[in-house]
């Protein structure tokens, strides 16, 4: 990919269920050249967002930076056909054969 693919929001941390899938995400939105305060998104509007194309990344903002976060893995929505779950770029899509969220990289609350 030559252009730089631009982030829509950055996953600060993330609550599971006890099935394992994701319940919601403390996470920034970008709000134009910079990103909003802390958010709670939940999950149905996080694969919302991702099905309309906007990109999240898991990530943590820097100290005393402002809007510039230090990026760990892209977050990627998949599906076979009739589930669809969160797993990040460099994640195992299978745990024990099992379809389940993987958010790997953004600390568990």
């Amino acid at each position: 990919m030559t252009k730089k693919q631009k982030m829509d929001g950055v996953i600060e941390a993330v609550r599971y269920l006890p099935d394992g899938q994701v319940d919601w995400v403390r996470a920034y939105l970008r709000r134009g050249a910079t990103f909003s305060d802390r958010v709670i998104i939940s999950r149905k509007e996080l694969v919302d967002r991702i099905k309309t194309g906007k990109n999240f990344t898991i990530g943590q903002r820097e100290e005393y930076k402002a809007s510039t976060f230090q990026i760990f893995n892209w977050v990627t929505l998949k599906s076979n056909g009739n589930r669809e779950w969160l797993v990040v770029s460099q994640a195992d899509n299978l745990a024990g054969g099992e379809m389940t969220d993987n958010l790997v990289g953004a600390p568990i609350l």
